[in-house]
């Protein structure tokens, strides 16, 4: 219960070293992510651009509850500036997506300039009533995000159009796949969606590219449409659940690293995806 604790109060654990990976393989998924938590908030408390900001609160039956929310302001961040929101863990038994997005926020941490003059949001754990067993078998990844919704989407909707998010980033588990899939949906994506997001983002990673940049979203943040101020676009990266917790933080880290930059370097040369 200690684990659940610290993610809501967003509690500053002892000083530790950070590791290269979230944790050792030997330990299950619910003792690395406490594992990764203490790390990163007492990391956090010494950054001048990386806050733990939880964001509540999500009411059921009676009782509020804080969903875990890391925001990062790179340096050279105005008003003005683009703001993405990165979504792990739709399913509560699988803490692979939060302890992958985690590890990013851990790098960027350590390495600020990286994100220079973005704004970032991370969202680790939405399924968090499921995580703290208030609610079961949810299927909050293919929720449409327009009202009525579970809490936790609600609560996304609802910041969603408060923020105006230029993008989103979805990270999920693949059960019966080989290699990561990359979904792009949204008026941004070109036919070409290599001038997006290319094989030099995902090397040296096996990965199937998918695009829809005109079907109509039913589910997840594009499905808020016209209640959004603005149309963004959205990404969605599935890696293999058969892949080792060491090998899937990896992969996830080193490619919305390389996105992050390449996204950067085309805003920085008035390219607007």
């Amino acid at each position: 219960m200690s684990t659940n604790k610290n993610f809501l109060r967003a509690s500053v654990a002892p000083s530790l070293s950070v590791p290269p990976f979230p944790a050792a393989p030997s330990l299950s998924l619910t003792a690395a992510l406490g594992d990764q938590l203490s790390r990163l908030y007492t990391l956090v408390q010494k950054s001048a651009h990386v806050f733990g900001s939880p964001l509540g609160p999500v009411a059921h039956e009676g009782r509020d509850y804080q969903l875990p929310r890391f925001v990062y302001f790179g340096p050279h961040t105005s008003e003005e500036s683009v703001r993405l929101a990165f979504l792990g863990s739709f399913e509560s038994r699988d803490l692979r997506p939060t302890l992958a997005l985690l590890h990013l926020v851990e790098g960027l941490a350590l390495e600020p300039s990286l994100g220079q003059s973005l704004h970032l949001a991370f969202y680790p754990l939405i399924d968090l009533l499921g995580h703290l067993h208030v609610v079961q078998d949810r299927a909050l990844r293919s929720a449409a995000w327009t009202y009525p919704a579970p809490p936790e989407i609600n609560l996304l909707a609802q910041d969603a159009k408060h923020r105006a998010y230029h993008g989103f980033v979805r990270i999920e588990t693949a059960p019966a796949d080989e290699v990561i899939t990359l979904r792009l949906r949204g008026p941004h994506i070109n036919k070409d969606e290599t001038e997006f997001i290319s094989s030099e983002e995902t090397d040296p990673y096996p990965v199937r590219f998918e695009s829809w940049p005109d079907q109509k979203v039913l589910d997840g943040p594009l499905s808020l449409g016209d209640d959004l101020l603005f149309r963004p676009f959205e990404i969605t990266l599935r890696v293999p659940g058969n892949w080792p917790l060491e090998n899937y933080s990896r992969a996830v880290s080193s490619v919305l690293k390389r996105f992050i930059v390449r996204y950067r370097s085309f805003l920085a040369y008035g390219q607007h995806l």
